[in-house]
């Protein structure tokens, strides 16, 4: 389901196609927010957004966006953010993705068609059948407007009314073998992005076909994968609220994780500390605003440094590991 919003004073910050916007949903007065992070899926505009969300059967933030938000009402939605935008230059792209990862690169197809873009442009996409693939009829007609443009689509799962040769192109799943015989540039900067296992599979495959690191672009819609030095835990925690949570203090949300928690001063030295004791999955490696490994979004709130990291972070990011927040904060992880 896909929504167009638009600000209430009419001033928009401009988005680059493949960023993404984090909404603060409140379902119940009394429970805790809800902060999901949807990518901008349409073209760009400096009167709009559009996001679109997918519908889970137990999805709590998609069941309630469709069953409750209606035209005219109002939702708390930060600015665009993300380093996940299609890259200017004139080489070759590919567009590579699976399910609902098709949002943020089809914002690029949007980009580059609206620009009627001469560059060889490749978009591979992998869904489970015809009822599962968002956006199949945009996208071709997307892609009529490149003079270079080609698209492959697999169905896992092809049912007996989908047509082989107008709704996809072959069975099963994105392959490295695929990616050769469809003729995946070497040269190309490639942007990827769906289910964890997929981008996996995928980065192995473009990394069998000596596609340089630096040329591949990724964005996960979850917390990411930690990166804990010296630390061996394969044991993966589902991200939770933490134990003897405190009643008062400031909230702190950790956006791509789902968690919210308050802020315990005399518990937690850091942020980075509350987001251990949550199993939010972070990064970090010298815990005291050195090494930048913890760098995040901060999405909203104001916070303060004990002690002053080396170098400041990036503009409208924060630095978890040496931080305690000021007031409400919103951490993009």
């Amino acid at each position: 389901m896909s929504f167009t919003l638009k600000s209430a004073d009419g001033q928009l910050q401009p988005a680059l196609p493949g960023q993404y916007l984090v909404l603060r949903l409140q379902p119940t007065a009394d429970g805790p927010p809800l902060f999901r992070s949807y990518s901008l899926s349409g073209p760009l505009s400096a009167e709009s957004y559009r996001i679109s969300v997918k519908i889970e059967p137990n999805g709590l933030a998609g069941a309630w966006l469709r069953s409750h938000v209606h035209a005219g009402d109002t939702l708390d939605v930060s600015s665009p953010r993300g380093s996940f935008v299609l890259q200017p230059g004139d080489g070759p792209i590919v567009l590579l993705s699976a399910g609902i990862g098709a949002t943020p690169v089809l914002a690029m197809l949007h980009a580059l068609s609206s620009q009627q873009s001469t560059r060889q442009v490749l978009w591979l996409h992998t869904a489970r059948d015809r009822q599962h693939h968002p956006f199949a009829v945009e996208a071709r007609r997307l892609m009529l407007a490149l003079a270079h443009g080609r698209s492959y689509v697999s169905y896992s799962a092809a049912g007996p009314n989908d047509r082989l040769g107008e709704d996809f192109d072959a069975t099963g799943r994105l392959s490295q073998q695929i990616l050769s015989e469809v003729g995946v540039f070497r040269d190309a900067d490639v942007y990827l992005c769906g289910p964890a296992p997929f981008m996996a599979d995928m980065k192995k495959a473009l990394a069998a076909l000596e596609i340089a690191p630096e040329r591949i672009h990724a964005e996960t819609f979850n917390g990411g994968e930690s990166l804990n030095p010296g630390i061996v835990d394969s044991q993966k925690r589902t991200p939770h609220r933490p134990i003897n949570e405190a009643s008062t203090g400031p909230l702190v949300s950790f956006a791509r994780s789902g968690i919210a928690a308050r802020w315990n001063g005399s518990t937690y030295q850091s942020i980075l500390e509350l987001a251990e004791a949550c199993d939010v999955p972070v990064r970090w490696s010298c815990r005291t605003g050195v090494c930048h490994n913890c760098e995040s979004g901060l999405v909203s709130g104001s916070i303060s440094y004990d002690p002053d990291p080396l170098d400041p972070p990036a503009r409208g990011n924060v630095l978890i590991c040496c931080c305690k927040p000021q007031d409400d904060v919103v951490i993009d992880i």
